[in-house]
């Protein structure tokens, strides 16, 4: 074990970004407890608490290879539990607003596709052999607890499954919650500022149904992933998962009604733009019902523009930033953020006190990592109803970024290179390059 940072660390929250930061942690500090307010299952479950653990939850490669820091063998380990790998733009098939579909080339690079109860239930249990960590499970967190002068976090107070209250105290807490309503709350009942926030409303709808793959799937795609087109808003995505299923979602923008009953869903896949997902689950055998969840919008909130924030507390992953589901950012971003944490600790190891600080240091250098990927939201205001305050330059990035996706239909390296941005596996500057800006640029005063 590395050097010491103190006896005792706390992560709110199992999730991906919870259980990542845990094993993180668990080489700085003599035990680590996680508490969840979920029962965490024994198989790969959906756990009860989590609604949306039933829609489809995708691992970009660069996600999974931050999981890989932490969890080396998680790939392997996936795989033999019933993951899927699909090659990038070879196997999966990309439809978006003119390119049906885009041109399909081996870009070199695969990801992996299961449902998120398989993902988590394979975490866990990585995280179960660490013998320094506590998962605590039904542990509902409520507050966290401020020290005296409360200018840091000293523990947190949760009640039991059986309603009984408890405070544990702790050198080091990771609000892995989601929500951020214990973060939040702490700031204000300490007198320090909210971070401000950058909403982008989209009031998504989205719905998610299981299908046996039939015999008669196509087998030039495993996957499908059709964007929307600003007129309609409704969009799609198919992906192979663990039991030779496929999971399959449909999303309307804006408050759009999305199906309940499996011949409802099949007609919604009907009038996308192409029928490639219509007609590939138009006769397969549906397992179960039709899941159905609303997403209102996503949020940015800016830690790093804050004064003052609590020491020996950091926020991590849907706390700071809530992106658009239908992107599958969210996992990938948290463990990111895990890794980010993982570094600055390393380069504070001789510090006389290197927590003091880190959560302030952390929001700076995450931002990199945020950056991508909220670009990539902020595409969200191509639709006329998006409620939010569009980028002043907007219209000239929508303008560059159809040219580049012309640049990169024609240009196999810059087909990859957008790949790997839109993967988290190079920061969205990749696509700054000059020559590849110069050819953009030429396309655009062509067609104006």
């Amino acid at each position: 074990m590395t050097s010491l940072f103190g006896r005792h660390a706390i992560v709110v929250g199992a999730g991906i970004g919870g259980l990542t930061a845990a094993k993180a942690l668990s080489s700085y500090f003599v035990n680590v407890t996680v508490l969840e307010r979920d029962a965490l299952p024994t198989a790969p479950i959906v756990r009860t608490g989590t609604p949306q653990a039933r829609q489809i939850h995708v691992l970009l490669r660069g996600g999974l290879d931050a999981l890989m820091e932490f969890f080396p063998e998680l790939e392997a380990e996936l795989e033999r539990a019933g993951a899927v790998r699909v090659r990038v733009g070879s196997e999966s098939l990309l439809e978006m607003p003119g390119f049906d579909p885009f041109p399909r080339r081996d870009l070199g690079f695969d990801y992996l596709c299961m449902t998120r109860q398989l993902m988590e239930f394979v975490a866990r249990r990585f995280v179960e052999r660490q013998s320094n960590i506590a998962l605590n499970s039904r542990c509902r967190v409520t507050q966290l607890v401020e020290s005296p002068n409360r200018n840091a976090v000293t523990g947190v107070r949760y009640d039991e499954a059986n309603g009984r209250s408890n405070e544990i105290a702790a050198d080091f807490i990771v609000d892995a919650s989601s929500r951020g309503a214990l973060t939040l709350e702490l700031l204000d009942r300490v007198g320090l500022l909210r971070p401000q926030e950058t909403e982008i409303g989209i009031d998504l709808r989205y719905a998610t149904a299981m299908f046996e793959i039939p015999p008669s799937a196509p087998c030039d795609w495993r996957a499908v992933l059709h964007r929307p087109a600003a007129q309609s808003g409704r969009g799609g995505l198919l992906v192979p998962v663990e039991n030779n299923c496929w999971q399959v979602n449909l999303t309307g923008m804006h408050g759009q009604l999305v199906p309940e009953s499996v011949g409802e869903f099949i007609a919604f896949a009907k009038t996308l733009r192409t029928q490639t997902i219509h007609d590939a689950i138009k006769d397969a055998v549906p397992i179960g019902p039709i899941h159905r969840f609303g997403f209102p919008g996503s949020i940015r909130r800016h830690f790093e523009r804050l004064d003052s924030f609590p020491d020996r507390l950091l926020p991590l992953g849907d706390v700071i930033c809530r992106f658009n589901p239908a992107f599958g950012q969210g996992m990938s971003v948290a463990a990111q953020e895990v890794g980010v944490l993982k570094r600055l600790i390393e380069a504070r190891s001789l510090d006389a006190d290197p927590l003091n600080g880190l959560a302030q240091s952390f929001f700076v250098a995450i931002q990199d990592f945020l950056a991508a990927p909220w670009t990539v939201t902020e595409s969200d205001f191509i639709f006329e109803k998006t409620r939010g305050q569009r980028p002043n330059d907007f219209h000239q990035r929508l303008k560059l970024n159809l040219a580049l996706q012309r640049v990169a239909s024609e240009d196999a390296t810059v087909h990859q290179i957008m790949s790997e941005v839109t993967h988290l596996m190079k920061r969205s500057s990749a696509l700054r390059d000059p020559q590849i800006v110069s050819r953009a640029t030429a396309l655009m005063s062509a067609s104006t």
